[in-house]
């Protein structure tokens, strides 16, 4: 292992467990442990996955107008997040393009931000360079963060804390569980019902072992999260999006509030605001983030060309995988707009041969996030 890589505050305890470890994002991150990367998966879709994202940074942004602040950041809305409330952003830049995608939470007297591991430094700096000065930014040093995703681990966490199960998607709260003072929110990136815990630093490794000892529960590594994200329809920053992309051609117009849209009651005032709204107006995009299915068990691999009938090159994979729960080759990736329509053939270019997909509605597999 090179000298130079991060660890996180369960490094240890991932190499106990016979993880395999590999570079991620700078740190020294396990892509799978003795179970593999298939059966992780399956384990995660039918009981409860533990995964160690402590590599993500955790920031607090103090201030009476932190959250008018970070909205002249993000296409969305900050300024009427309810205390306790939960919501996905994006850092856009002027040309409209995605710096990052993050987590943002009310915690009543600070706003909670988590933010991508290989966009830490970057983000950080951004929000220094454009915070004002009442605003501070506290960056969380000290705590781990856990992610418990599947059908079982609302039962599992509830043995530690049984307010949890009270708490529905995207509700966060600061409680004990178990003795331990964590930040939950009742979220994840594998498109089960789950949480993510923000733990002390010091506390962590006892943490994950008693979760450890339910039997529902399993370490779930990087390749496991990849195929369970990408099953579910979710983008991985730096594959399919990245500051080349607009919200619009990513196809995640869900995630630009209404109040901050052309005809909304705080419309724009954020990087990219002119570009990224005339392409709402207009629907004038040359490409689209579009979910593919393979007719064969080939899997197709980001970077793969995608051609048409008459071979002509429309676009490129940008995740791609063999979906354990959808049992066929499932991929997602940017075609050229009138190729975007459900149901369309193209061919991926894989080892010389062009193999046919269909361009099919996202996700893959039914999320099944816990709406009360």
């Amino acid at each position: 292992m090179s000298q130079d890589l991060l660890k996180t505050p369960l490094h240890a305890l991932h190499i106990e467990m016979g993880a395999k470890m590999v570079p991620f994002a700078g740190y020294d991150m396990p892509v799978q442990y003795e179970l593999g990367v298939r059966k992780e998966h399956i384990h995660c879709r039918e009981q409860a996955g533990l995964f160690d994202v402590s590599h993500m940074g955790q920031l607090r942004l103090h201030g009476a107008n932190a959250a008018k602040a970070l909205e002249t950041l993000v296409p969305v809305d900050i300024i009427d997040l309810p205390a306790g409330k939960q919501r996905y952003a994006l850092f856009t830049n002027a040309e409209g393009g995605l710096m990052d995608d993050l987590m943002v939470t009310n915690f009543g007297d600070h706003l909670f931000v988590v933010v991508n591991a290989a966009c830490k430094d970057q983000d950080i700096a951004h929000l220094r360079a454009n915070m004002p000065d009442d605003v501070t930014i506290e960056v969380i040093e000290d705590r781990a963060l856990l992610a418990l995703q599947g059908p079982k681990a609302a039962q599992v966490l509830a043995t530690l804390n049984p307010a949890v199960a009270d708490m529905v998607f995207m509700d966060a709260a600061a409680m004990d569980l178990d003795g331990v003072e964590c930040l939950v929110s009742r979220s994840g990136y594998t498109g089960e019902d789950g949480y993510e815990i923000s733990v002390p630093a010091e506390k962590a490794e006892d943490f994950a072992r008693k979760l450890l000892a339910n039997d529902e529960v399993e370490w779930i590594g990087l390749g496991a999260r990849d195929s369970l994200r990408l099953e579910c329809g979710l983008c991985l920053y730096g594959h399919d999006i990245d500051t080349t992309t607009t919200p619009v051609e990513a196809s995640l117009l869900w995630a630009l509030s209404k109040p901050r849209r052309a005809d909304g009651e705080r419309a724009g005032g954020f990087p990219g605001a002119d570009i990224i709204l005339d392409q709402i107006a207009t629907k004038a995009v040359s490409r689209k983030r579009i979910g593919l299915v393979g007719a064969s068990k080939a899997p197709v691999r980001e970077g793969s060309k995608l051609f048409d009938a008459d071979d002509n090159e429309i676009g490129i994979v940008t995740s791609g995988t063999f979906g354990p729960t959808k049992g066929q080759p499932v991929a997602m990736g940017y075609v050229a707009t009138p190729f975007a329509a459900e149901g369309t053939e193209v061919f991926a270019e894989v080892r010389g041969k062009k193999l046919p997909m269909t361009v099919e509605k996202m996700p893959f597999v039914p999320q099944r996030y816990y709406r009360g």
